[in-house]
C-alpha cells in the first residue's frame, strides 16, 4: 500500500469517527474492494458479501473510539479477521451438507479459471498460513502490517508465509500428478 494513500484512508476513518458522514462514504469506497478480496480468500465463501457488510457494521460503531494508532486499512482488517473467525465458529456448529468437489488445474488457465485454482488452493492451507499468505501476497499488506491484523510477531508473519509457499507448491504439484495419472 502506498503510504500517502493509507494516510488519506486513515485521516477519513478519523473525520468519519467525528460524524463527518462524507468521509465516512470515502473511507468505505478506498476499503470496499481489498476488504472483499480478504475476506473472499480467507475463507473461500459464498457469504462474503454479508461477511463485508458485517465487517463494516462492527468497523462503523467502533470508529468513534479508532485513535489511529496503526493505519485505517490495518485496523479494519483486524476486525474483517475477527469477523471471519466468528463466522468459522458459527459454521462449525453446523452441519456439513455437500463437501467441496475436487478441483484439476486448468488446461490452457484463463483467468477464471485461475482465480477458482487459486481459491481452492488457498482453501487447503491451515488457516493461519492462509491468513498471512492473503494478507502479503495478495493484498499487499507489509509484514508489519499483516503482523498486526494477524496479531502476531512478523518473524511469524515471515514464517506463515514461506510454509504457506511450501504448502501451495506442493500441493500444485500433486494435482499435476494425479492428473497426470488419470490421463496415463
Amino acid at each position: 500500500m502506498a503510504t500517502g494513500e493509507d494516510e488519506q484512508v486513515t485521516a477519513w476513518a478519523l473525520a468519519a469517527g467525528s460524524g463527518d458522514q462524507q468521509a465516512l462514504a470515502a473511507f468505505v469506497r478506498a476499503t470496499q474492494h481489498q476488504t472483499w478480496r480478504f475476506l473472499h480468500h480467507l475463507l473461500g465463501s459464498s457469504d462474503t458479501d454479508d461477511l463485508v457488510q458485517e465487517t463494516y457494521l462492527r468497523a462503523m460503531r467502533s470508529l468513534p473510539r479508532f485513535e489511529g494508532r496503526s493505519s485505517a486499512r490495518t485496523w479494519l482488517f483486524g476486525i474483517a479477521r475477527r469477523v471471519a473467525a466468528d463466522h468459522l465458529r458459527a459454521a462449525a456448529t453446523r452441519p456439513r451438507t455437500t463437501p467441496l468437489g475436487e478441483w484439476e488445474p486448468p488446461a490452457g488457465g484463463g483467468r477464471f479459471e485461475d482465480e477458482v485454482v487459486l481459491g481452492r488452493l488457498l482453501l487447503g492451507l491451515s488457516p493461519e498460513r492462509r491468513e498471512a499468505f492473503i494478507a502479503t501476497q495478495v493484498l499487499g499488506l507489509s509484514y508489519a502490517e499483516a503482523a498486526q491484523v494477524c496479531g502476531c510477531p512478523v518473524g511469524t508473519i515471515r514464517s506463515r508465509v514461506a510454509r504457506a509457499r511450501e504448502d501451495l507448491v506442493v500441493a500444485v504439484e500433486g494435482q499435476l500428478d494425479r492428473r497426470a495419472g488419470r490421463a496415463g
